[in-house]
């Protein structure tokens, strides 16, 4: 049986169906599922996930508790010094490296950590200037204020690099008992514990995928996952304008940010929870349609090139990828000056009398948006192409030739052997193009900035072609509005998060991997 929400069908069915009808079918269940299959992350994965960590922190605790138990005077004294466990067994190297970490740490602790945990609450406790008159560079006298107090932004830094640092501290502390106890067990059982060569030799041999990973992982650490922590921080804070470190602090606010962007408002009456919601359903509207134009279109494109008989292929191959060779901000900067109101492209409808006024390509809203699209279609169409073309060279002709054979129309070889075999390797593609839609900053903001500008009253100067991204841009780069600004990134962040997730888990080319070809 094949089940949907509002019907149920047979396999044979199913079967029985043509291929166009077995494609709207299969799109059509796929769009309806997505609400449940959210449902469930939200309801069955998350929960299942939640439970599989508290099982692990439990797990974490017992093997503490039955090496506190079991452990010789060795092993407990590890709990203490660090690495002690190590050192009296022969592990120099092990022991060095964790008795290393421990200093370290409660040297850090002691000179610089504790007192950024101190003001952590605040954040900051002082907000104090200093001012007079200097000379300036050309003899004149300036008047100047400068912050002495402390500043909220690196105590609040300083803070999360604390937090990081006890964590990383935690970790190294319980790994140092589990290797404690392990090397305990290990001499009892009489067996050799490996020493300082054996160690170096495993990292250069079974344990080489650490040492490969070793830099990545902490690159990803600093540069993604500390950033994603600082902005969910910042969530929580009044950061703004008028809490402009360092001369001003800003402090916790709880939920409050997060209650204006789903239907409350904040300073000057801006109506977060509207404007969110619209920019919110443009931008999926955006995102499906900037995605599936560009796929469809392109693949037709590169069925048509690639299609026997066609002559001068290398002339069209290049006619457009030459859009693809012109930076991208040129070409939009320049359409956006050729569909303006007085751009060339009304001139000449005008001109020759095809319209008797400008045509808003890009001051209307649905026109606007429309346009976008359009344009967009110019400029991602070749890409698809190129990498459609390729996977096309690579179908084998003898599918097409057994298809012709059984008397199978171009439409049928194109449902039953084209499409499925380009959409099993381009699916994770256009996962990824459809989350980058959704993110697409450059095309939106150098076509129409986001204009028109909505006419209702406190939007935060959103209009009606933004996108969730350009919007952020404006609420921290005009508006100064850091603390909704952080909540909407993380609004962001779920929501790609999860569309990536629960689609790329469905689509055939994880499910059915081993049944490609």
């Amino acid at each position: 049986m094949i089940n949907t929400e509002k019907s149920v069908i047979t396999e044979i069915e199913y079967l029985g169906m043509s291929g166009w009808e077995k494609f709207r079918y299969n799109f059509v269940s796929f769009f309806k599922r997505l609400p449940v299959t959210f449902l469930r992350f939200f309801t069955v994965t998350i929960p299942a996930l939640a439970l599989r960590f508290w099982r692990a922190f439990l797990g974490i605790f017992r093997k503490i508790g039955i090496a506190a138990k079991n452990g010789d005077w060795k092993t407990r004294l590890s709990f203490v010094i660090m690495g002690f466990g190590q050192f009296t067994r022969g592990q120099v190297m092990r022991g060095l490296f964790y008795l290393l970490f421990e200093v370290l740490f409660i040297l850090f602790m002691v000179f610089f950590g504790a007192g950024q945990l101190a003001l952590f609450g605040g954040p900051g406790y002082t907000e104090t200037t200093e001012a007079g008159w200097v000379i300036g560079p050309d003899g004149s006298e300036i008047y100047v204020q400068s912050a002495v107090g402390d500043n909220s932004l690196l105590v609040l830094l300083y803070g999360i690099l604390t937090i990081f640092f006890i964590i990383a501290f935690v970790y190294a502390w319980y790994s140092n008992v589990k290797a404690a106890y392990f090397a305990q067990e290990m001499k009892e059982a009489g067996q050799r514990l490996p020493d300082a060569r054996d160690d170096l030799h495993a990292f250069a041999d079974s344990q080489y995928h650490k040492t490969l990973l070793a830099i990545p992982l902490l690159g990803l650490v600093i540069f993604t996952i500390f950033p994603i922590v600082f902005m969910v921080f910042i969530a929580f804070t009044n950061y703004d304008m008028e809490h402009m470190p360092p001369a001003h602090l800003f402090s916790w606010v709880g939920f409050e940010n997060f209650r204006a962007v789903f239907g409350g408002s904040l300073s000057g009456g801006t109506q977060f929870g509207v404007v969110f919601g619209k920019i919110l359903l443009w931008t999926v509207i955006w995102a499906f349609f900037a995605t599936f134009s560009n796929y469809l279109l392109g693949m037709v494109v590169a069925i048509m090139i690639n299609k026997k008989g066609i002559k001068l292929k290398k002339l069209w191959r290049t006619v457009l990828i030459m859009t693809v060779a012109v930076p991208q901000f040129v070409s939009l900067l320049l359409m956006s000056q050729m569909l303006g109101d007085y751009g060339i492209v009304n001139s000449l409808l005008q001109k020759w009398g095809l319209t008797s006024a400008p045509i808003h390509f890009l001051t209307d809203s649905m026109g606007a948006k429309v346009t976008i699209i359009v344009v967009n279609m110019w400029i991602g169409i070749p890409y698809t192409m190129l990498m459609v073309s390729g996977i096309l060279m690579n179908i084998p002709a003898d599918l097409y030739e057994s298809a012709r054979i059984d008397g199978a129309s171009a439409i049928r070889q194109y449902f039953k052997i084209t499409l499925p075999y380009v959409l099993h390797v381009t699916t994770p593609y256009l996962i990824s193009n459809f989350v980058g839609n959704l993110n697409n900053f450059g095309v939106i903001y150098l076509l129409t900035g986001g204009a028109p500008v909505m006419t209702a009253v406190g939007t935060g100067g959103a209009g009606e072609t933004d996108l969730l991204i350009t919007w952020l841009y404006k609420l921290i780069m005009d508006k100064k509005l850091y603390g909704v600004a952080s909540v909407i990134s993380i609004l962001m962040f779920l929501i790609t998060g999860i569309i990536s997730l629960v689609t790329y888990n469905r689509s055939a080319s994880v499910k059915n991997e081993e049944d490609f070809m």
